[in-house]
């Protein structure tokens, strides 16, 4: 009987699951919508049903099902499997034994993860990390936010608290925008899909994007980095303001070169869909502005594993556990009374 795994990607519209082997390719996979209206037990229960109609619907041995690993988009005590703090969802569940939970429920060992951390190990494990052995490298998620995360000669870094690595935090303007973290002018604020869809709603309303108004019928649900990427040929602002974006991520990535000299920073989420106008902007402004080495080694490449990333991320936290930086091994508490 071969082992199965499950990943669980947790987000604010929709749950995400696969099961697969330890080579996560999904033999089953379904996503569900969240309706975290209706609370955090109510959401759990609906995790472990999808994941048990998955393993039924595989005709596989229900026994063979060995571990659960989530993405999960918030704060996470990983070592007690508990969440602290999910911003977007009501309750925000605050301390809530999410592995314990779903450990009574489906009984094997379950694993949580930030969703971006998690999405870093898919990147890592099953994507561009792959390539070059024992990796360091940096994953930026540039999407409704700015989330991040590092992974350090192969392994993924966390920190004490596993909140290592949200690269979208950092401040690039001073006096910039204000921030959902409560700081200024951080990444976040200047180059997320919001951010940039809000400056090309502003460019529209103000006349000066002629092309998208078309595009969108002038509406300002419409517009999205998609949709400002798919006309930025033709009206000249919107390009601007794709690659001021770029810029600002550029500025936070060469940081990062700066601090930690990576083989590779991924660029994952929607709007690294903008491509090589992002991509090539991002690689321009490291060469400008790290200047203490060369960095034609560091590799700037758009996410191999796209919008799959979390789903491969949370199959290769349910084969294998992460480790806190100086800490035990993620796990849950059952998990750690049984070592």
């Amino acid at each position: 009987m071969s082992p199965l795994f499950a990943g669980v990607d947790l987000g604010g519209t929709s749950i995400k699951a696969a099961i697969a082997g330890s080579d996560a390719v999904f033999l089953m996979s379904r996503s569900i919508p969240t309706e975290a209206h209706r609370g955090p037990h109510d959401v759990i229960e609906r995790i472990g049903s999808l994941v048990e109609d998955l393993v039924d619907k595989s005709r596989a041995d229900p026994s063979a099902l060995q571990s659960v690993g989530i993405g999960v988009p918030g704060l996470i005590d990983v070592s007690e499997g508990l969440t602290k703090f999910l911003p977007n969802f009501p309750t925000q569940w605050r301390d809530l034994p999410v592995a314990s939970l779903l450990q009574q429920r489906l009984g094997v060992p379950i694993r949580l993860l930030n969703d971006v951390r998690t999405a870093t190990l898919g990147e890592l494990r099953f994507g561009h990390g792959r390539t070059t052995p024992q990796p360091t490298m940096a994953f930026f998620s540039i999407g409704t936010g700015v989330g991040g995360g590092l992974a350090l000669q192969g392994k993924l870094w966390l920190g004490p608290l596993g909140a290592a690595g949200e690269l979208g935090h950092q401040t690039i303007r001073p006096d910039g925008p204000h921030c959902g973290c409560g700081n200024r002018g951080c990444l976040e604020a200047i180059a997320s899909g919001t951010a940039i869809a809000a400056e090309g709603v502003r460019l529209m309303k103000s006349g000066l994007a002629p092309a998208l108004h078309e595009r969108v019928e002038g509406s300002a649900d419409r517009v999205t980095v998609r949709e400002m990427a798919a006309i930025a040929d033709q009206d000249l602002r919107i390009k601007e303001s794709l690659v001021d974006a770029g810029k600002a991520i550029g500025i936070a990535a060469a940081n990062v070169v700066t601090i930690l000299h990576p083989d590779l920073v991924v660029l994952g989420g929607g709007v690294a869909e903008i491509g090589p106008l992002l991509v090539d902007t991002v690689r321009q402004v490291i060469r400008d502005r790290v200047g203490m080495f060369p960095t034609d080694n560091v590799r700037v490449e758009r996410s191999l594993l796209g919008d799959q990333a979390g789903l491969k991320g949370a199959l290769a936290l349910a084969v294998e556990p992460v480790e806190l930086s100086g800490s035990d091994a993620v796990m849950t508490t059952r998990e750690k009374r049984h070592r």
